[in-house]
């Protein structure tokens, strides 16, 4: 009687179940992840500069990832992506992670860089310089850290120490149930951009008298932003204190030139350059070209020159109009000259103005800086706090008193032009200043002027103050560019939970003696009903 309902069951089953789900379920069951949620992430990353200038390669010259990450301490490196934070890679791990063959390189940023040391920003600047001075075939990323960024490299971290540490059975066991993670970027390998398009913005305020036939004086500043990573790079005080600084030259010299009583015999021409590029006859004419960079910091105010202005030239005459006008407003700021000559040899100038010098025109650059080689210039350390706004109005002060002396042929030391409606509006400055740093602006990334909000805002903003503003686009020779950029600047980059490949050997070797084993239950399943058939037919009997 037992027997006759359990073989009812069965039969139950047997009919209403499908056999593919007895066979299949456990396996769909041992190989899914325990935490689906947490098998895959996803950032986004900012890949190491990729531009050619003069023939001559700088930068990562790949993007495409998809390997395993490793962290700088983790034995073997080979066709791995090598993760770092930023602080714990120097030039010397650096250079040595590319040598041992790693596959890819994913550096680790502090979300929040003002709260650096000096000396752990000159340990950055240091790495930067060391990244950018020769070229790299493997991809080399940034990314800003987060909490799961931070999670997935202490847990890649504490593994990479575990594997050195453990026995040789242990290591057997963790290769086999052990957890990792692919590092894969979306996107295409990286290529040249082809309508490399480098724009300047220029306007002019014209003097009293004929235009043709009065003085011009050069007012420049470039626009654009360098870093070792482009979207990462806002150039806070390289050099967006210096636009910052033009355009409010711009609005008081304008208000004097619209007053038919105080509009000198002088022209001023204003330029925001992009990349060091500009139409060459613009700047034949001037007097002189003052170039302004890096004015947002520093205590003092220095005057860059390529070569000594003789006495009595217009350069002397800058020269000694801003050192008195600082000993009257700023008695505790130091101004001075400092001489440099140009360095033929390098690919790119120290200065601006050494561009025009070349031309053997006389050319000055005020900067906050006393050399070109200091460390928050092209970083991307160079953040919004790393201007002072209150520097910043001092500089374009003692700029705009300056130039006022020298087009109003001023001599008494106790005049002040800019004062009460004719002051520098520090307000407009800090604005300028956010607005500037709230995105990057790197060239490669304004390539497409007429698309750019950047340039339309600054075409639109010296247009209010100037009637002939214009836009001027330079394009490098297709035959022999002088410089080249490429694309793929920032990119998706997502990390799989992966298990090792022997993990995948265990694993179908499991399966495999699970399906011989139920393979050969389901051959013998038979007999055995047969032996409980048997079983119960004599249990009848008696």
């Amino acid at each position: 009687m037992l027997f006759d309902e359990a073989n009812e069951v069965f039969e139950i089953f047997k009919g209403s179940l499908p056999f593919y789900v007895i066979l299949f379920l456990p396996i769909l069951i041992i190989v899914s992840p325990l935490n689906p949620v947490d098998g895959a992430h996803e950032f986004t990353v900012y890949r190491m500069q990729q531009y050619d200038l003069q023939g001559n390669n700088r930068g990562c010259r790949s993007s495409v990832v998809n390997v395993e990450a490793r962290t700088v301490n983790g034995g073997v490196l080979a066709r791995r992506c090598v993760i770092a934070r930023l602080l714990d890679l120097n030039p010397f791990k650096y250079k040595d992670v590319i040598n041992q063959g790693a596959g890819a390189i994913l550096i680790l940023v502090p979300d929040n860089l003002t709260s650096l040391s000096m000396e752990n920003r000159q340990h950055v600047a240091e790495l930067e310089n060391a990244m950018l001075t020769e070229e790299t075939q493997i991809p080399v990323y940034f990314v800003t850290e987060t909490k799961d960024l931070l999670n997935i490299y202490q847990s890649i971290h504490v593994a990479s120490i575990e594997d050195q540490t453990i026995s040789a059975s242990q290591a057997i066991m963790s290769a086999v149930m052990s957890t990792g993670f692919q590092m894969v970027t979306s996107g295409a390998q990286s290529k040249p951009i082809s309508n490399c398009n480098v724009a300047s913005i220029q306007g002019k305020l014209s003097g009293f008298g004929v235009e043709d036939q009065l003085p011009t004086i050069a007012l420049v500043a470039h626009y654009d932003s360098f870093g070792v990573a482009p979207g990462l790079s806002v150039g806070a005080d390289s050099n967006g204190s210096g636009v910052a600084a033009l355009l409010e030259l711009a609005r008081l010299f304008s208000r004097l030139y619209a007053n038919p009583k105080t509009q000198p015999k002088f022209n001023i021409l204003f330029l925001l350059s992009g990349g060091g590029k500009f139409e060459g006859g613009l700047l034949q004419d001037s007097v002189y070209t003052l170039c302004l960079d890096t004015v947002g910091s520093g205590d003092n105010l220095y005057l860059h020159v390529s070569k000594p202005p003789k006495e009595g030239s217009a350069g002397a005459i800058v020269l000694r109009e801003l050192k008195m006008v600082t000993n009257r407003f700023y008695p505790d700021a130091k101004f001075d000259m400092v001489h440099k000559k140009i360095n033929l040899a390098e690919d790119t100038l120290a200065w601006e103005h050494e561009r025009f010098s070349i031309r053997r025109l006389p050319a000055f650059t005020v900067s906050g800086l006393s050399s070109p080689r200091e460390q928050q210039r092209n970083s991307i350390l160079d953040t919004r706090d790393q201007v002072d706004v209150d520097v910043l109005y001092r500089n374009v002060k003692l700029i705009a008193e300056a130039l006022a002396r020298c087009i109003y042929n001023i001599t008494q030391p106790e005049i002040e032009v800019f004062t009460e409606s004719l002051a520098v509006q520090k307000d407009r400055l800090a604005a300028w200043m956010d607005y500037l740093t709230a995105t990057p602006r790197a060239a490669q990334m304004l390539v497409e002027p007429s698309k750019s909000q950047l340039i339309l805002d600054l075409q639109h903003e010296l247009s209010r103050f100037i009637s002939d503003v214009r836009l001027s686009v330079a394009k490098p020779e297709k035959r022999d560019p002088e410089f080249t950029f490429y694309d793929a600047i920032s990119t998706t980059m997502t990390a799989y939970s992966v298990k090792p490949a022997v993990f995948d050997l265990v694993l179908m070797i499991a399966v495999a003696v699970y399906l011989c084993a139920l393979y050969f239950i389901i051959q013998a399943f038979p007999k055995f009903y047969w032996m409980v058939a048997q079983m119960g037919v004599k249990m009848k009997q008696t």
